[in-house]
């Protein structure tokens, strides 16, 4: 020991070391007391992350929204200036009433909860917003549990090196934004939206009370919250926060300020929690989309069908205009994407195929085809088309077949094609379904027993009508614009645009004064899958292509639902609105068109003006002569099973057999016993069990069988 530390009396060295001990032990409290770092107010607002994402029309006006993340209810974060005045100036005399003259620490508040505590009195809150918000921020500091005075003083200087950094403007709108208020709501956004149904800027006194007094305890009954609430305020207020308190924690509001009209496109689209993405959609277009179909749907019946959807899509840019996927209502299954699902395309199909055998040359819109019955053998067996009504109207033109919608002369018309070339072209058209070979589908397909969705349908139809050039459709703004590639000629599409719009062609099966039928020019085609599963309608006019599908999202069959009746009057109102600005035109025939005044022979059908590919018109059309058919059954078909009836005499049970093409000198032959001459129409009793039935020519060769089965 040094002689100078000798000389110092032992008063000096006490307090030297008292002094040395001291500094030890603040050295020790500071370092024990460091608060986390703490971002800046840039970097807290920058991480904010909404738990919703939101869809916008064309215009930018707000469509849907859809929540993505499911931590915390969150929407945008709220600046001060979109919070009204009297929500701030609540939160601060409730919370924080010095908050504008303290430094992060409230030491007045601080003192008396101590000399509260000495006292044995219950302590008051002493946490100042900057307090809350460090804990906020560092979550650590508020960590459940941490209430020792260690955890207390770290808060504190954290509350004091926020006051350092941000200003009282950012600390209170980051207190605002940062709280949780109820349940899963954080953040003033999601607090008024979802307990008031409004947005921060339009809360009132009353709305800012009830708030201020729901931080405290955030599970508060209404009672309760009521009680906290009057005392925040006067007493005059108490009677509107008590019934505030009740409505407010009633039944959960719709955390949406959004009119929620595009549900099934925000599940397809927003993907990312704090997106905002702008589609092609247009706000009037898909409201007139909804209502149409909410009120077809309505009017149908939950008994008759529960889903629906539409797809409206502008000709010249492909822009989709409206995406209605449902409207829920009685469905079952009002999730599922009714525009985006598969389902079977029925006789909408028709169209492609008939413009692919006027392309090749094959038929002709006058063409006669035979509306008959028809046995085509297949790999699993013989395929009996039947048409929707179950008759048959014998020599049709191709223009009454597709307009009819008529399914044994599709058929025929398939067999002309080919099946792998039509499927092919529907590939090209962009079905993207159709994954199989032809012969997978079969004759069937002429009848649409492929899958499709509505978004297709739509796409393949606005070929047509742009003169059979197909391009995808675009659902955002910035979906580049594909040049269009030619599925189809120009010629074989104007045509076909042309037969669908004829509605005295489809008269015959529509009347005149169908769903169909509208006061300008519009292309339309229904179609109705296997077991009524489906109903469509899908058309264009000059502008637009409107695809609807009506049914049942689960997959049962609708109930006396028929092609004009389900889908159609969605798609007449919907194209009806659009055009009220200016009906639609009818397109000009493009080069390679003529045009011909034809005559049926027999009175097939009336005379009329007739459309023709450049150098294949005809002024005079009638069916094939019998000498050029070839000789056959045509009645019974192939595989039928009949029934005897035993309520019946016997005798009166007889069927006719009927035969096509030249059959003079050809025999009908039944089980070996000789029936007579073909031509006779001969009236056939025939016994329980198979029976062989044979078409002779005058040499006795037979030229057509087949076997039927009676019960």
């Amino acid at each position: 020991m040094s002689d100078g530390w000798r000389r110092w009396s032992w008063k000096a060295r006490a307090g030297l070391a008292a002094a040395a001990l001291a500094f030890l032990a603040f050295s020790a409290l500071w370092f024990l007391t460091v608060p986390p770092p703490l971002p800046s107010y840039a970097m807290a607002k920058g991480r904010w992350q909404p738990s919703e994402a939101w869809l916008y029309d064309r215009d930018g006006a707000l469509i849907d929204s859809l929540r993505v993340n499911f931590e915390a209810r969150r929407l945008d974060w709220a600046p001060l200036a979109q919070i009204a005045p009297v929500v701030r100036e609540t939160f601060v005399a409730a919370e924080d009433k010095r908050f504008a003259d303290h430094g992060g620490v409230d030491w007045l508040a601080v003192f008396g909860s101590l000399r509260d505590r000495i006292e044995g009195k219950r302590a008051r809150g002493a946490s100042t917003l900057s307090m809350q918000v460090a804990g906020f921020l560092a979550p650590d500091l508020a960590a459940p549990g941490a209430r020792g005075w260690r955890d207390k003083a770290r808060q504190m200087r954290a509350a004091m090196a926020l006051e350092e950094q941000w200003s009282k403007d950012e600390i209170l709108e980051a207190y605002l934004n940062l709280a949780g208020y109820r349940g899963e709501a954080q953040g003033i956004g999601a607090a008024a939206l979802g307990l008031f149904g409004k947005t921060p800027d339009a809360l009132g006194r009353t709305d800012a009370l009830l708030l201020a007094a729901l931080l405290p305890d955030p599970r508060a009954e209404p009672r309760e919250l009521a009680r906290r609430a009057c005392a925040l305020g006067t007493s005059d207020e108490c009677p509107a926060l008590r019934a505030g308190a009740t409505d407010m924690l009633g039944p959960a509001r719709q955390l949406a300020l959004d009119p929620g009209l595009a549900p099934h496109l925000s599940q397809k689209l927003l993907t990312a929690p704090g997106l905002k993405l702008k589609t092609t959609l247009d706000m009037h277009i898909q409201r007139i989309a909804v209502a149409a179909l909410r009120r077809q749907l309505r009017g149908l019946g939950s008994d008759r069908a529960r889903d629906g959807a539409v797809v409206v899509v502008d000709n010249v840019s492909g822009d989709v205009l409206a995406y209605v996927g449902g409207v829920g209502g009685a469905s079952t299954a009002a999730q599922v994407d009714g525009a985006g699902s598969y389902r079977q395309a029925g006789s909408t199909l028709k169209p492609f195929l008939y413009a692919q055998a006027i392309e090749r040359g094959y038929l002709t819109p006058a063409s006669i085809l035979d509306d008959s019955p028809v046995q085509l053998d297949t790999a699993s067996g013989l395929y009996v088309p039947q048409n929707y009504d179950r008759d048959f109207k014998g020599p049709v033109s191709v223009r009454s077949a597709l307009a009819g919608s008529l399914n044994v002369p599709a058929v025929r018309t398939l067999v002309l094609t080919g099946v792998d070339a039509f499927r092919d072209r529907l590939w090209d058209a962009g079905y993207r379904g159709l994954t199989e070979d032809g012969q997978y589908y079969g004759f069937s397909l002429a009848l649409g027993s492929a899958e499709v969705t509505l978004l297709e349908q739509a796409a393949a139809y606005r070929a047509l009508a742009l003169g059979g050039r197909w391009a995808p459709l675009r659902l955002k703004p910035d979906d580049p614009h594909v040049a269009a590639r030619a599925v189809f000629s120009p010629q074989a599409s104007w045509i076909v645009a042309d037969m669908l719009a004829d509605p005295d062609a489809r008269a015959l099966a529509f009347g005149l004064d169908s769903a169909l039928r509208l006061p300008f020019w519009a292309a339309v085609k229904t179609g109705t899958s296997k077991a009524m599963r489906d109903n469509w309608c899908v058309g264009f006019s000059d502008r637009y292509t409107v695809a609807v599908w009506i049914g049942n999202l689960e997959g049962d069959s609708m109930r006396a639902v028929s092609g004009t009746s389900g889908a159609a009057p969605v798609w007449r109102d919907v194209m009806r609105a659009l055009h009220a600005d200016r009906p639609g035109k009818a397109p000009p025939a493009p080069p390679g068109i003529e045009r011909r005044r034809i005559i049926f022979a027999d009175r097939i059908e009336p005379p009329r003006a007739e459309y023709f590919l450049a150098g294949t018109g005809q002024t005079l059309v009638g069916a094939a002569p019998a000498t050029a058919r070839r000789p056959r059954i045509t009645s019974p078909v192939a595989g039928s099973v009949y029934a005897l009836d035993p309520d019946i005499p016997v005798a009166h049970q007889r069927m006719a057999v009927l035969v096509a093409g030249e059959v003079a000198g050809h025999r009908l032959v039944l089980d070996r016993r000789d029936l007579g001459p073909a031509d006779a129409k001969p009236l056939v009793l025939a016994g329980p069990g198979a029976h062989r039935l044979l078409l002779q020519d005058p040499a006795g060769k037979p030229v057509d069988s087949l076997i039927f089965t009676v019960r």
